[in-house]
């Protein structure tokens, strides 16, 4: 896999004690190993991927972000006490990147403080090259479902309590997950393929929903479906529209002072999908704003939102059956 030069910079100039303050993945699965991923064989050798720091402070708090993403992968987070349950966590960055550390590292510590092992989603982007792109990020969200559980074992996880937890963009990455889970959006590779995509528990954390109406994220929207999709192109990409009978529980949580996604992507889906018979729980918080993940939480009451998933997760028996009873 190749990185930008830049990358590699900014990364070994770090002093080595700060580089070891943060937790690094216990381990990788490649998505898609010994051949392209589907629709981005015209990019091999012509997109580099790019790992890009934010922060003027890298050695006291990391802000990465990936891009140009032509290898998309899983990064391990394991529990020092596993309960076997586990959760495909897909991050946010408006289909335009995909967020490391916020909503990827810090959140899977976080959960794996509650048993969870997490597999980090780090997915190709729509609007980058690839054929079909805007299937590309529900094709390795599908295939990473599969690859969870046909690997369960290695990683100490019950393929039968595996769900997925999704923020701000990478929540509509889950929410197809959790509306196209049967769509045949790739050719079959190997004997995972032959498993199910669908997630036990979908999670959807001030999540990105609506492709069209005064709440739709734009930049989202252009970068997965263009400016103006049609009705046809609505009724499958957006979560609400998509709502079925036969989804997996969903736990959705949203602040109300939300400006880049308004609160109505989390109500709508909500109305969607309860009246379906679908098990729903809604969380709504006055303050926390967008992309709090949990370094943005400090004195909020939405701090307590890993505990509320975690709860939620016991109660619909993905931590077992000791969770489940309590």
């Amino acid at each position: 896999m190749r990185y930008a030069l830049g990358l590699v910079f900014i990364l070994f100039c770090l002093p080595a004690a700060a580089l070891a303050q943060h937790r690094e993945p216990d381990g990788e699965i490649a998505l898609w190993p010994n051949a392209p991923a589907p629709g981005s064989e015209a990019l091999a050798g012509q997109l580099d991927e790019i790992i890009v720091e934010r922060s003027e402070e890298p050695d006291v708090i990391r802000d990465r972000y990936v891009a140009q993403i032509t290898q998309p992968r899983l990064q391990v987070f394991r529990p020092d006490n596993p309960n076997g349950s586990a959760l495909l966590m897909i991050p946010g960055g408006g289909y335009q990147r995909v967020v490391l550390d916020k909503e990827g590292y810090e959140s899977a510590e976080a959960l794996n403080e509650h048993g969870v092992t997490v597999f980090i989603l780090i997915y190709r982007l729509p609007h980058e090259g690839h054929e079909n792109g805007r299937d590309v990020p529900l094709q390795d969200a599908q295939r990473a479902m599969r690859l969870i559980r046909s690997q369960a074992v290695e990683y100490d996880v019950d393929p039968g309590r595996v769900g997925v937890i999704g923020f701000s963009a990478g929540g509509h990455v889950a929410g197809s997950l959790t509306t196209r889970f049967d769509a045949a959006v790739y050719a079959p590779r190997d004997a995972a393929d032959a498993l199910s995509a669908k997630p036990h528990a979908s999670m959807l954390m001030y999540a990105v929903t609506r492709l069209s109406g005064p709440a739709v994220h734009e930049g989202s929207r252009d970068r997965l479906v263009g400016p103006e999709p049609s009705a046809d192109v609505l009724a499958v990409y957006d979560i609400a529209q998509a709502a079925r009978a036969d989804a997996p529980p969903l736990f959705i949580l949203h602040a109300i002072d939300d400006t880049s996604v308004p609160l109505p992507n989390a109500m709508d889906v909500f109305t969607a999908f309860q009246p379906l018979g679908v098990p729903t729980e809604l969380h709504v918080f006055d303050t926390g704003g967008h992309g709090f993940g949990i370094r943005y939480t400090t004195g909020l009451p939405v701090a307590v939102w890993p505990d509320l998933v975690a709860a939620w997760m016991g109660r619909h028996g993905l931590m077992g059956e000791e969770a489940a009873a309590d």
